[in-house]
């Protein structure tokens, strides 16, 4: 494939990434809610370890589990403000 065939590739996938980010953002506003009213903390650093590990399980390469870490880590940081954001919201 040409360059314009594998950038065109790219930009399908990021379409489908954007779409699994907002399905995970949104978990994470619910869970947020659950937390808000169960009065759970929102940073568990044992979940996110899961989390972790459940990424680097998943992954066949190729990359490294240095950078699949440093992905999800930013992904757990907007996450985590997600939630941080609902539980500071007004119940609905």
């Amino acid at each position: 494939m040409d360059i314009a065939t594998w950038r065109l590739q790219i930009d399908e996938l990021d379409r489908k990434l954007v779409q699994l980010l907002n399905q995970r953002a949104e978990a994470a506003r619910e869970i947020g809610r659950l937390k808000r009213n169960s009065d759970l903390p929102i940073y568990e650093p044992e979940r996110e370890q899961a989390v972790f590990a459940n990424a680097k399980r998943a992954s066949q390469g190729p990359l490294s589990e240095t950078d699949l870490a440093r992905i999800f880590e930013r992904i757990i940081d907007v996450m985590r403000k997600i939630q941080k954001d609902e539980i500071v919201a007004k119940p609905r």
